[in-house]
């Protein structure tokens, strides 16, 4: 049974729906950033609606493309809020990113999680991914 939320592709014009959510988000979003992100047309931020209108989980992408292998959905962040969980809600957000890919000409898609992360490594499973062997992530940071 699909979960009872509205999952909404937001766009240009939705950023009082994001702003209006912060406890989504690992840090409040900046209504700089926001408009940035949701102008950009390889950047895309699904939202699940309960049946109040209330925001309840997000699905971010950005799509990354190399000259010698083309275009693949990077899942950038994946979030539901606590009394949501469980429902269902972040496997159908998971799957309307890759309906989006694969609408897109996407040929995979792809995210990273922490080995001890078993909620997240559940959900992408349920959605359809496939682990990889383990690999570094190396991080340069700008302040």
């Amino acid at each position: 049974m699909p979960p009872p939320v509205e999952i909404r592709l937001l766009g240009p014009g939705d950023e009082p729906a994001v702003l209006a959510a912060p406890e989504l988000f690992d840090h409040p979003p900046t209504p700089e950033a926001t408009r940035r992100f949701l102008a950009d047309r390889i950047h895309h931020l699904f939202f699940a609606f309960d049946p109040g209108g209330r925001a309840v989980g997000f699905v971010s992408g950005v799509e990354t493309t190399h000259p010698d292998k083309g275009t693949e959905m990077f899942l950038y962040e994946l979030s539901v809020a606590e009394p949501a969980r469980r429902r269902g809600i972040a496997t159908a957000l998971v799957a309307a990113l890759e309906a989006l890919a694969r609408e897109r000409g996407c040929y995979g898609m792809w995210t990273g999680t922490e080995d001890d992360n078993v909620a997240a490594r559940r959900t992408y499973a349920r959605a359809g991914a496939s682990e990889s062997p383990a690999g570094i992530t190396l991080d340069w940071r700008f302040a």
